[in-house]
């Protein structure tokens, strides 16, 4: 198909509550909307990039640079696009994984709903629902915690991930354990907060039985984490480290990791997530798909790709009220634990017009 033009949206969503990691605090959700316009409909992406460059390299100003500059007019240059081509046509541009992410994403959006098919059936759904996880933020205090996480578990969640760094890591473990029981699905994230100086410290959570603990080193240091798999019984899981189908083998490889995180943004798209997940399954490793605190568009795709096989474990698609009151697409709520996977042609959910207004603080138009 051939692009008629695409529109840069910048969208500024509040969030119910702070929402504390290792690398910050945030109040509210800026993000990138990318919305493809074809002659015969448009297709919607969403940048997951954060604000400032603290979870990754790329961030919020920096994506839009470098798709305003670079990857729009090149996808607006070729004849023809489809979701398969975006990467070959924007792999001059090194990096930037988030961006193209973005762009992928509404180009396979218009794709399929010119051709009537869902994102799940796409990329290979087996369910029609998935189970869904919460992640919890770093808290001032372990009683405000444990009052949070029971909110939770009354909701229905059926796993609960605590955010960890050092010195808020095996006393809140501890508690919610203590509090909650030994039953309860708990992992924990410590956004590469941690060393190698700190295996002693790591290895007092493995009494707790948890499902595992996401990314405690750098993103880059890969033999650390095989180092630490084998001083700890907790199972690692990989996060910021997994930026492709490759980069998960060599991470399995090394024994680095028993369980991968897949974010679609972090791995450049929804196609590259698949082939992520068809690594790990062709190797007996479970994924799970992460959050990044999407708008019901990313939500929407991200639950497509948690209902392929491979992903096991709940994820962090959490229901929309998790981080906002209003979304800008109807909102996905929680049922016994699970959320639909949407059916409808392409995301199977479109902006409310109104509740897009209503968050956009800037939009720019790009044609061919």
């Amino acid at each position: 198909m051939k692009l008629s033009g695409m529109e840069l949206l910048r969208v500024r969503m509040p969030l119910v509550a702070p929402f504390r990691t290792s690398f910050g605090t945030q109040e509210a959700r800026e993000l990138l909307l990318v919305r493809a316009v074809t002659p015969t409909g448009e297709g919607w992406g969403e940048c997951v990039a954060l604000a400032d460059p603290h979870y990754s390299s790329e961030y919020l100003d920096g994506a839009e640079h470098i798709l305003r500059d670079y990857l729009v007019p090149a996808l607006l240059r070729a004849q023809e696009v489809t979701a398969h081509k975006v990467a070959p046509l924007l792999a001059p541009v090194k990096g930037h994984r988030m961006a193209k992410a973005a762009l992928e994403m509404a180009v396979l959006d218009a794709e399929l709903r010119a051709c009537g098919t869902s994102f799940a059936t796409a990329l290979g759904s087996t369910k029609d629902s998935v189970p869904c996880g919460v992640s919890v933020g770093i808290m001032d205090s372990i009683p405000r915690l444990l009052d949070v996480v029971g909110t939770y578990l009354d909701a229905g969640y059926v796993r609960i991930k605590l955010k960890i760094e050092p010195g808020w890591d095996v006393e809140p473990v501890r508690a919610v354990r203590e509090r909650f029981g030994d039953d309860i699905l708990l992992q924990v994230d410590a956004n590469t907060a941690y060393t190698l100086s700190d295996v002693p410290q790591l290895k007092r959570l493995d009494p707790f039985g948890l499902l595992l603990i996401e990314q405690p080193l750098e993103e880059e240091d890969v033999r650390g984490h095989a180092e630490l798999a084998r001083n700890i019984t907790t199972p690692i899981c990989l996060d910021e480290s997994i930026v492709s189908a490759r980069s998960a083998a060599d991470a399995i490889a090394l024994g680095a990791c028993r369980i991968v995180n897949i974010k679609p943004g972090r791995v450049g798209g929804y196609l590259e997530a698949r082939r992520v997940h068809d690594v790990c399954a062709a190797h007996g490793v479970p994924v799970w798909c992460g959050g990044m605190l999407e708008t019901g568009l990313g939500r929407a795709g991200n639950l497509a790709l948690a209902s392929l096989p491979g992903f096991t474990l709940p994820g962090d698609t959490s229901a929309s009220d998790r981080f906002y009151r209003t979304d800008i697409t109807e909102p996905f709520v929680l049922d016994a634990g699970h959320l639909p996977v949407p059916s409808g042609p392409g995301l199977g959910v479109a902006p409310i017009p109104e509740a897009l207004a209503e968050v956009t603080t800037a939009k720019a138009w790009l044609r061919s």
